[in-house]
């Protein structure tokens, strides 16, 4: 071994000794008000973030203050079998008064401060001792028949026509169902099973049916299972069988399957409970002194920061101003084709780590490792098969547009077809960029740094968005490519430390991290179902065959770097040096998600339960990362996001200048065109801040497919465009028009029914442009002179058409 390897390995097992191990969360108990002496309650419930004790007789509602019980004289029409409750919908599950068969199940209501209810349809057949679960706008409801197996049915609450559906049945024996949870697309039910000689924990998806996950020790409390976070379940469990039982709060982990123990509550014996305010609230015995109330709930903990992460995180953000500042003392930027394509000056090899780094974005270093961590690798066979899309882009697409001199890709448009389909395109790539993938990406790495210390995201997205504007601005196109060179050994300078990190803290190392991933299939790469509905090979094939081969002509942000080569052969090596980085470095974030699955399997209490799923990777880094690493990977976070923030405010200034300045200001010359390009860039940062402030509001399960749904709806009409422009000769500007329009359409009437998975958008939009503008230019005039535009030889005698 030689001594650069001896180093690393002594500082790798020293940092696996000083990762942090404070507790992530804490139990947090609050005191209740207590019910009235002498009030029988048999169960709570939670109506409207409002708790509700139900009893035989009448409702007490717990007033908006949460300090006092008002008396309600509605009461329940049959002994309470179960409550299911999400967001605002509250259902009774009812048994007869004579047997435990379920007789009906009513909806509460709360209006003006009075309580009522509505009686949903009968089930199909009788259950006994049912329970159930609200998920994604469904009411599911479990239970044994007759013949004492396990059943269950769904009714969809957004059709008021809707009628029970019935599932296929738990094939095993089950004893009795104790409760039934909804989260993260499935079901939980915890049964009670003489083969686990406890409670065991069965879990459902309507895409795989049922799964077994084993048992667990102790006895869950009645009601107490309620969803946190993305994919946590809370649950309140005894742990022996006598009223002075300890109590714990546990939470189950429905992605990696493992239980984790948070504490215990002080308790006199719990005997109901309901999800209520983030925890869980429960009744319980309360002697001479009204009926007790408890309430538990996990509170997260904030991992700062220490101040040499914070040295690299600010020596990250001073070099990139500097290298803007070095660009803008340098190169006077007095031309547009100095701001916008760097001179034309760029090397190739810088051309493409240019285009892999704002290509990746945060979104590959955030998202995708959560989309890894939540599934497995299949996502990772669109960058396989888009190397053999690029193979083609640079092989027939590149040099053809090289050869025009192109500033922006949207005039090619205006060239083949006419100036209305330039503009419009134009139009919606720039809303685009900075209504979705600016403010998605200006976001993330926000998320990241809230994660990490606290700050208030707002503040982490004025800083990074100020910082990259400011640099954009100082030194155009080669301060955007030139520091996505630095920012792509910045991004990965900490990822490789991490799936290191991760190994070494395995008691099996190496060969435990292998098993423990291909056990859970983690590693799967190719699904060949035929299932529009979810990511196949079939839809990745699709996809990559528009986003790659046909939309690639049509982004800006890439094409502008191979438009800033020296020639079309250097753009051309440009494309394959992209090509030759995308998979293995895909591979990287992939190998991160799988890591971080491995670990959290293995270490369940060092998640933090109320987290999105996308915030996987930053908590790991917040937590588990030595000091000073933590600072290093953080400014990779920031390096992924930045690269392509500056690249995505450059390409929208020059569209905003190119299509629209210079045609309406014609004749007030170049260094008029740079000073409104920088204006253009400054606009375009703050509106971008704006909206990713505005999305901070909201809590989206995965960004990475609210991504691809916002590139579908609005980008794939003019892929089309230039598909039907570049491989067909009889395309004319009316067709292409009429099919653009009815792509939208056509896109958005799919989005809006749910009708396929969103990698799906994109292809669907593409080729119904295709199909109905190649078909409608047959309705008007064929086009004139179609010199250099096309990929046919016939055509090849070019004509260089001047930006």
């Amino acid at each position: 071994m030689n001594r650069t390897a001896r180093a690393l390995a002594i500082f790798l097992v020293s940092a696996v000794t000083v990762c942090r191990a404070e507790s992530l969360v804490a139990v947090t108990t609050e005191t209740m008000p207590q019910l009235p002496t002498g009030v029988v309650v048999s169960r709570l419930a939670a109506l409207d973030d409002r708790l509700l004790a139900l009893g035989t007789a009448s409702s007490w509602l717990l007033d908006a203050a949460g300090e006092n019980w008002e008396l309600r004289d509605w009461k329940p029409r049959g002994r309470i079998s179960a409550i299911a409750a999400e967001g605002n919908r509250t259902f009774l599950l009812l048994e007869a008064a004579n047997n435990n068969l379920l007789e009906r199940i009513e909806e509460l209501h709360l209006a003006d401060e009075h309580l009522s209810s509505s009686v949903l349809p009968p089930l199909p057949v009788s259950l006994i001792g049912a329970s159930g679960a609200l998920q994604q706008r469904k009411l599911y409801v479990a239970g044994m028949n007759a013949d004492g197996a396990l059943q269950l049915f769904s009714l969809n609450l957004a059709n008021d026509d809707a009628v029970w559906v019935a599932h296929t049945p738990w094939p095993g024996a089950v004893d009795g169902v104790i409760s039934v949870t909804g989260q993260n697309s499935s079901l939980l039910v915890l049964v009670a099973t003489t083969s686990t000689q406890g409670t065991g924990l069965l879990h459902w998806r309507a895409d795989t049916g049922w799964s077994e996950r084993g048992s667990v020790n102790g006895a869950a409390v009645e009601g107490t299972g309620t969803a946190i976070g993305h994919a946590h379940v809370l649950y309140l469990f005894a742990t022996g069988h006598d009223r002075d039982s300890a109590f714990e709060l546990r939470t189950y982990h429905t992605i990696t399957g493992a239980w984790a123990t948070h504490g215990t509550v002080g308790s006199a014996g719990p005997t109901t409970g309901t999800g209520w305010g983030g925890g869980v609230a429960w009744l319980q015995e309360s002697a001479g002194r009204g009926v007790g109330l408890g309430f538990a709930r996990l509170e997260s903990g904030r991992q700062l920061l220490h101040a040499l992460d914070w040295g690299v995180l600010a020596f990250y953000l001073v070099a990139m101003l500097g290298v803007g500042l070095y660009f803008y003392r340098r190169d006077a930027q007095n031309s547009e084709a100095d701001f916008f394509l760097g001179g034309r000056s760029i090397p190739f090899w810088a051309a493409g780590i240019s285009l892999y780094a704002s290509n990746a974005s945060s979104i590959s270093y955030i998202a995708v490792p959560a989309k890894a961590f939540e599934t497995n690798w299949q996502y990772l066979m669109s960058n396989l098969i888009v190397v053999l899309g690029l193979i083609f882009v640079a092989i027939w697409v590149v040099p053809l547009l090289r050869r025009l001199n192109l500033m922006s890709v949207f005039h090619y448009l205006e060239t083949r077809f006419h100036p209305s389909i330039r503009l419009l395109s134009s139009v919606l790539y720039i809303v685009f960029q900075l209504g979705g993938r600016l403010t998605i990406i200006l976001f993330l790495p926000s998320l990241a740094i809230s994660t990490v210390t606290g700050m208030d995201v707002t503040i982490s997205i004025l800083i990074m968005g100020t910082v990259t504007v400011i640099y954009t601005i100082l030194g155009g196109m080669k301060a955007v490519i030139w520091t996505d060179v630095a920012q792509l050994f910045v991004m990965f300078g900490g990822t490789f430390f991490t799936i290191a990190l991760v190994i070494m803290k395995l008691d099996g190392g190496t060969a435990e991290f292998l098993s423990t991933a291909i056990a859970d299939d983690k590693m799967k790469l190719m699904d060949w179902s035929f299932n529009l509905t979810e990511a196949t090979v079939w839809g990745f094939l699709f996809l990559v065959l528009f986003d790659t081969v046909l939309t690639f002509p049509k982004d800006q942000v890439l094409m502008q770097r191979v438009l800033s080569t020296e020639s079309p052969a250097q753009a051309g090596r440009s494309v394959w040096t992209f090509a030759l980085i995308v998979l293995p470095a895909s591979a990287v974030f992939y190998l991160i998600g799988t890591s971080l699955y491995v670990f959290y399997k293995n270490n369940p209490d060092r998640m933090d339960p109320s987290l999105a799923i996308d915030a996987t990777f930053p908590l790991f880094i917040a937590a588990e990362l030595p000091i000073g690493v933590t600072g290093i990977i953080i400014a990779g976070i920031f390096a992924a996001s930045m690269s392509t923030l500056s690249s995505i405010l450059n390409s929208v200034a020059t569209l905003a200048t190119v299509d629209f300045y210079d045609k309406l200001s014609r004749g007030r010359g170049q260094k008029a065109g740079v000073r409104f390009a920088e204006l253009a860039t400054l606009v375009s940062g703050v509106i971008g801040m704006g909206l990713a402030l505005l999305l901070s509001r909201y809590e989206i399960h995965s960004l990475l497919d609210l991504a691809l749904e916002l590139w579908g709806l609005l980008g794939g009409g003019f892929a089309g465009a230039y598909t039907l422009g570049m491989f067909t000769r009889r395309a004319n500007w009316q067709g292409v028009a009429i099919g653009v329009s009815i792509s939208i359409v056509v896109t958005l009437v799919a989005w809006m029914g749910d009708m396929v998975h969103p990698y799906f958008y994109l292809p669907l939009s593409v080729c119904v442009c295709i199909v109905t503008g190649y078909a409608a230019s047959w309705l008007f005039p064929a086009p004139g002179s179609l010199h250099g535009l096309t990929v046919y030889k016939q055509d090849a005698a070019a004509n260089s058409v001047a930006a």
